[in-house]
């Protein structure tokens, strides 16, 4: 019973994807080469979240383990050896990611879109006036986060202190008089 289960999922699962007529497929293969270049920060994102982890501990290690007059060439060290891990890892992730996305993001795609909704999708990402509101995004983001800091800073920055001196208690750290 469970390989029948098992055999009919696959083959329905085939049937959806070959149900997909050419002209259908070619949208959604146009759809993905307008969204490669998120594909390819999905694998640069996915390769870089180990790198980035092990920095912090790192930049933790520097300060408690490595001696003061060691710790820029240190640091310099580990920096490189973030790099190359980047240099090699990150294109490989990001090559994968377009290579999976066709048989993934792609199936979905034609699954749960229609040939005209596809086409919608593709004229709202041509379109120059999504162009224009993505180019903004950066600076949209710094406007509004540079305001939150400015309203949210003398309501926040107690709470932050008082978290340090918390966490500095729990690590057994001595707690400057400057701060109790």
């Amino acid at each position: 019973m469970k390989k029948t289960l098992v055999a009919l999922l696959l083959l329905a699962g085939a049937g959806a994807f070959a149900q997909t007529s050419p002209a259908k497929q070619a949208l959604v293969d146009k759809l993905l080469s307008l969204q490669r270049p998120a594909i390819e920060q999905t694998g640069q994102a996915l390769a870089e979240r180990p790198a980035l982890q092990m920095m912090q501990q790192a930049g933790i290690a520097l300060q408690t383990r490595v001696p003061t007059e060691k710790r820029e060439a240190v640091a310099k060290d580990i920096q490189l050896e973030l790099k190359k891990y980047a240099d090699e890892v990150v294109p490989l992730m990001q090559q994968q990611a377009v290579k999976l996305a066709p048989a993934t993001v792609g199936v979905m795609l034609a699954e749960k879109f229609t040939e005209d909704e596809l086409k919608q999708l593709i004229a709202i990402i041509e379109s120059p006036v999504n162009r224009k509101f993505l180019q903004m995004g950066g600076e949209m983001q710094k406007v509004l986060a540079d305001k939150l800091v400015a309203d949210m800073q003398t309501a926040v920055d107690p709470k932050v202190k008082a978290l340090a001196i918390a966490m500095d208690k729990h690590l057994g750290a001595p707690v400057p008089a400057a701060k109790a």
